[in-house]
């Protein structure tokens, strides 16, 4: 296939790398210039213009969207619009918010589709999992190109009608969140608690057989192995949370109890009071470098 790509910043490029890995074309643009020499130094062909990928993928366009969430997102399709028609597809696979999508789905002259992403720089190696919304026809057409950028087919699927991709996406950060707090609680009794424990050792352990085993308790492990069993000097401040008060929100509207979520998403909120004290929310703040090569805020 041929996909031209918009937006080659870490998620992007992992985009551009796997696609053309697995044997597809690429016609790259982003508009920093560097972006786009090094994507075409890779193997793809560079672009200099949204009109000019747009020339390049002829008549039928199949555009993958990698911008940050919110008016890039519509920044860029409005630069798009003039060159797309229904038989074209647009996929979305940044973070945004599910109506804004669906909005979008009614507005743009191309066919669209919500990609809910996870996996992080990591999966330049592994692959995402993808959550997509929108029309199935679309979806089977780029479903070689999912296929190339998830971690293979069942890395990916579609969630239903549009909006689905990125409300699944949505509600799987708000169980991160949770997920994220509760290993931070339990690793703080245990650095607080009776025993002089090396946590780095206690995460290793869990992580080979035990119950709690996951990708965030290796990223647990890989924290205090770097950083020391009492993380250095990593602070009390989590970034982020967004798709969290999302996530409540829709709680909120559906009526459904997410006490967890919440308390997580409080925690949070909590952590950007200037406090370096809590452990928990100082191994959140090393988690989210882990999964996303998020900065670390450290003390002062």
């Amino acid at each position: 296939m041929q996909l031209g790509v918009i937006g080659l910043g870490r998620m992007g490029r992992i985009v551009v790398d796997r696609t053309l890995d697995a044997g597809h074309d690429i016609v790259a643009y982003d508009v920093a210039e560097e972006a786009v020499e090094s994507a075409a130094e890779g193997g793809a062909e560079p672009a200099d213009s949204v009109a000019d990928l747009a020339e390049k993928l002829g008549d039928e366009k199949r555009i993958w969207l990698m911008v940050p969430a919110g008016d890039p997102v519509d920044a860029a399709l409005e630069d798009l619009e003039p060159y797309l028609d229904a038989d074209d597809v647009v996929v979305d696979g940044g973070n945004s918010y599910f109506e804004d999508s669906v909005r979008r789905n009614e507005t743009t002259s191309a066919t669209y589709l919500d990609c809910g992403t996870s996996g992080g720089p990591a999966g330049a190696e592994l692959g995402f999992s993808l959550m997509i919304g929108g029309e199935q026809w679309a979806y089977d057409e780029l479903t070689p190109v999912f296929d190339a950028v998830a971690t293979g087919p069942a890395g990916h699927d579609r969630m239903g009608e549009s909006g689905s991709g990125h409300y699944v996406k949505m509600v799987h950060n708000g169980v991160e969140y949770a997920l994220m707090q509760t290993y931070g609680e339990g690793f703080e009794l245990l650095h607080e608690g009776r025993y002089d424990l090396d946590l780095e050792a206690v995460a290793r352990t869990w992580n080979n057989g035990a119950v709690i085993r996951s990708w965030l308790l290796e990223l647990c492990e890989e924290a205090f192995r770097e950083e020391g069993t009492d993380l250095g000097d990593v602070a009390d401040h989590i970034a982020g949370g967004s798709t969290g008060t999302w996530t409540v929100q829709e709680a909120l509207e559906q009526e459904v109890p997410v006490p967890l979520i919440y308390e997580a998403l409080s925690e949070r909120f909590g952590s950007r009071s200037g406090d370096d004290g809590r452990f928990s929310r100082r191994l959140a703040n090393r988690l989210r470098y882990g999964f996303g090569r998020h900065e670390v805020a450290r003390q002062e």
